[in-house]
């Protein structure tokens, strides 16, 4: 006879079976894992920008927080130019030039895991770039570009005390999720050879490369993802010539690319970190398929600031006001409140007449009134970014962070057509030549205020001064010295003595 002591015992024994039965099928391994890649890529301030309403690296530290917690295979990566260009590259901080020390920080707190190089990596000198590797909490790949030393070529490395860490041409990551199943993905960096600094080296071309370490990694992994800093041509080259790559995640480009060909999709997030492209890796380790799901996230104010990352960039900011203070700016005035946004893409302003690089000739011009026309090279415009309104005086210093006087430049009108004439053959570099509205060009021939210019004429031009060191590509001419010049006259006011309060005193007025 079975009592009931007997019956409660033998149910809380099914129970358990029951309860352990649920529990093992709950981990047993289903051979299928989740993958996600936060990308971001050229990012140059730390901050959030157009008065806090978008990007900044606080957000995106919570954004790699909000992806964790739904699942911890979640890596957030960078897909080159970030140390430089940057309005912060002109300042200093316990006496030493910054250099991209504040992104570094920034990134740091923010957790980013992989970087690679973009080609303004290489804008500054090589011992900057080193102490920012040093400082570095993530890791690094560099597929293509090397170190040059007087000791030969050999791959970049993070000097940390007495150890050496040389950047890997890939890395191999392993995955694991709850129900233990694992995964392995190999990530391959490279970079256009565009900066030809001394103490680079590149491999080319890079798609070659990424071909080769491919083909030597593809039986290790069960998927491979090419993190690349080039141009989107390239990509689309890349994605049709290596069709068995999980997705190419890019960098170079500012205004956000999307495209996929075939199986591949290329990936390239709004510069400063407006935006995000998480890429949702699906791996499917029985049946050795990849599916790709790229998602966009905006970064704006709907993710808020995380505290940690916000605590580094207040202090970057105050540093940075602290110099721009002993300038004489006022980093959080607005100076232009409302109007269409000002485009200083470096692709559209080394190329083309654009609204933001016409109204700084408009204001080199306006600081000497007597000048009958300004020009300024592209080159010294270094945002690279669209400028949206409202328009602050931090942001005419992002966009011009090396300053730089205006001289009224007496010069004859033989060699003011040259000058312009190079300006237009300079396109697509920095040499490329922005004009005050009072030069035009109609059916090939230069006028200043519809006038025809006269070889033997002399006419009052508002010149930036590096200009006039003849140090601007294929302008190794316009020097003082040239007998085309007859007269320079030095800076005097404010306005002579920084192109950027130049350019603030006129869109005041």
């Amino acid at each position: 006879m079975i009592t009931v002591r007997q019956l409660l015992f033998s149910a809380g024994i099914s129970l358990l079976v029951a309860c352990s039965n649920t529990r093992q099928s709950k981990t047993t391994d289903d051979q299928k894992i989740d993958i996600n890649l936060i990308q971001i890529n050229d990012v140059y301030e730390i901050a959030p920008l157009n008065a806090g309403k978008e990007g900044g690296l606080a957000r995106v530290g919570t954004l790699k927080k909000q992806y964790l917690q739904k699942n911890p295979n979640t890596l957030l990566l960078i897909a080159g130019d970030f140390l430089s260009p940057s309005v912060y590259n002109s300042l200093k901080y316990n006496g030493q030039n910054i250099r991209g020390a504040q992104m570094v920080d920034a990134l740091n707190a923010a957790g980013l895991d992989i970087a690679i190089f973009g080609n303004h990596e290489f804008d500054i000198k090589e011992n900057e770039l080193q102490s920012r590797i040093n400082e570095s909490r993530f890791e690094w790949i560099s597929a293509n570009a090397f170190q040059n030393t007087k000791n030969g070529i050999k791959p970049f490395a993070k000097i940390t005390g007495i150890d050496t860490s040389w950047f890997p041409k890939y890395i191999i990551r392993e995955f694991t999720d709850a129900d233990g199943t694992k995964a392995k993905v190999g990530f391959i960096g490279v970079v256009l050879p565009f900066n030809k600094a001394p103490y680079v080296q590149y491999t080319t071309p890079a798609n070659n490369i990424v071909k080769a370490i491919y083909n030597e990694i593809k039986n290790s992994c069960d998927a491979v993802v090419a993190i690349t800093h080039q141009t989107m041509e390239e990509d689309v080259a890349l994605a049709k010539e290596l069709p068995q790559l999980a997705a190419i995640l890019g960098g170079h480009e500012h205004d956000q690319r999307f495209e996929q060909l075939g199986p591949v999709y290329v990936a390239k997030a709004m510069a400063n970190a407006k935006s995000a492209y998480v890429t949702e890796l699906h791996i499917n380790k029985q049946t050795k398929k990849v599916s790709v799901k790229p998602v966009l996230e905006k970064i704006d104010e709907r993710i808020a600031l995380d505290k940690s990352v916000t605590e580094v960039v207040d202090k970057w900011i105050s540093i940075a006001n602290d110099n721009f203070s002993k300038l004489g700016f006022d980093a959080n005035k607005v100076v232009i409140a409302k109007g269409e946004d000002l485009d200083g893409r470096e692709s559209a302003i080394r190329s083309s007449y654009t609204n933001l690089g016409v109204l700084v000739a408009e204001s080199a011009k306006a600081a000497w009134p007597e000048a009958q026309a300004a020009i300024v090279n592209s080159g010294s415009i270094r945002v690279d970014d669209v400028l949206s309104m409202p328009i602050t005086q931090y942001d005419i210093i992002r966009t011009m962070p090396y300053g730089g006087s205006v001289k009224l430049v007496d010069i004859k009108g033989d060699l003011l057509i040259k000058i312009l004439n190079q300006g237009v053959a300079n396109k697509g570099e920095g040499g490329f030549l922005q004009l005050s509205k009072s030069i035009s060009r109609p059916d090939n021939i230069w006028l200043i205020d519809k006038v025809r210019i006269q070889d033997d004429a002399v006419y009052k031009v508002a010149i930036t001064d590096f200009l006039l060191t003849g140090g601007e590509a294929n302008l190794g001419y316009l020097l003082p010295t040239n007998p085309a010049i007859t007269k320079v006259t030095e800076a005097t006011t404010p306005a002579q003595s920084d192109i950027r309060k130049a350019f603030i005193e006129f869109v005041t007025k």
